[in-house]
């Protein structure tokens, strides 16, 4: 660990508070959730509880690493969250702006096919086959109107 303190680390194009715990602040990068934090920083040996403005710039690096090609470092495919790409067929891991742009070419994607969930997608109502009677009303709600006398 260094003495000297950073107040903003930077990750991944990505700028972190330097006072939060290294597990935490692995989370603001877009992408990361709390599990393949805390895998991260087991694969490295860093303290989860330590604060990541203390840590030293190789470990930056590393971590970096580890984005970039988590599979290399031991992490399980199941923790990525691009498992058999759609062009590819690979397992790969997304973060950031990388993330959003595949999303969202995988929106216009389904919305040029004309599939259901595009078409969902493009009218603005849930895909995943919930119950539309009484949520996800736009406007006003639908109902049964009494006269006042």
């Amino acid at each position: 660990m260094e003495d000297e303190f950073k107040h903003l680390v930077r990750i991944s194009r990505k700028d972190v508070s330097g006072n939060k715990t290294i597990e935490q602040a692995l989370t603001e990068i877009k992408g990361v959730g709390i599990s393949l934090s805390k895998t991260m920083c087991r694969v490295l040996d860093l303290d989860l509880d330590a604060k990541i403005g203390y840590i030293a710039d190789e470990d930056v690096l590393k971590i970096e690493e580890i984005l970039e090609n988590p599979l290399d470092f031991g992490i399980p495919s199941w923790m990525l969250n691009r498992r058999e790409d759609y062009e590819t067929g690979d397992d790969i891991h997304l973060i950031e702006s990388d993330l959003d742009m595949t999303l969202r070419d995988d929106l216009n994607r389904m919305k040029k096919t004309r599939s259901y969930k595009g078409r969902r997608h493009e009218v603005g109502l849930p895909v995943r086959g919930q119950r539309t009677k009484s949520t996800f009303r736009k406007s006003s709600s639908v109902g049964v109107k009494r006269s006042r006398g």
